[in-house]
């Protein structure tokens, strides 16, 4: 009797050991799959670096991805200016039915190295990521995003952009993961 015990412990052992391991090959594809899919996102560049006092300035919304708390805005422009404390004063505005609409906000650096991630809020304690994931040399165009690619803008130093610089800009981001058809060009002021 010890003997059929002994063998049929061995037996489930091994059975359970079998399935454990398909068990495991089954999670670690499905881990695999997520894990690729979370890296994917996690890995939306940033320029290498940023001279935050170059950045400083106005910028005018060129296109994004439209927004709820952009909804009806034309001639949208947003200012940067470095206070005291190296945190940006942000200022928004655009013109919403004819009138004026602003918010202000903060933005902090939250990558010293870089310049290029920050943190900005327009009202405590919630804030946004703020990522330049692409700049030109010479400061004349920016391009602004969020790791989760639901938030994108297309800046530019004028209310006007070559729409030859515009269409590489827009082959660039969409080679970063970005859902260019939700791109929206935003209406300048003269």
């Amino acid at each position: 009797m010890a003997k059929h015990l002994y063998r049929h412990d061995v037996l489930t052992i091994i059975i359970k050991l079998l399935f454990m391991k398909r068990l495991l090959m089954f999670c670690g594809a499905i881990a695999l799959a997520l894990g690729v899919k979370a890296t994917a996102r996690e890995m939306l560049q940033t320029v290498p670096y940023v001279d935050i006092n170059k950045y400083m300035g106005k910028w005018h919304e060129i296109a994004s991805f439209p927004q709820r708390f952009q909804k009806g805005c034309s001639c949208s422009v947003a200012e940067y200016n470095l206070k005291s404390n190296g945190k940006v004063r942000v200022q928004n505005s655009c013109k919403v039915d004819g009138k004026i609409k602003e918010s202000t906000g903060t933005a902090t650096v939250k990558d010293k190295k870089t310049n290029a991630k920050l943190a900005v809020s327009f009202f405590w304690p919630f804030t946004g990521k703020y990522w330049i994931i692409d700049l030109a040399d010479d400061y004349s165009y920016a391009v602004v995003g969020h790791p989760n690619r639901k938030y994108l803008w297309i800046l530019s130093r004028k209310p006007a952009m070559d729409p030859d610089v515009y269409t590489g800009i827009v082959q660039r981001v969409k080679a970063k993961g970005f859902d260019i058809t939700k791109l929206k060009v935003t209406k300048q002021c003269p």
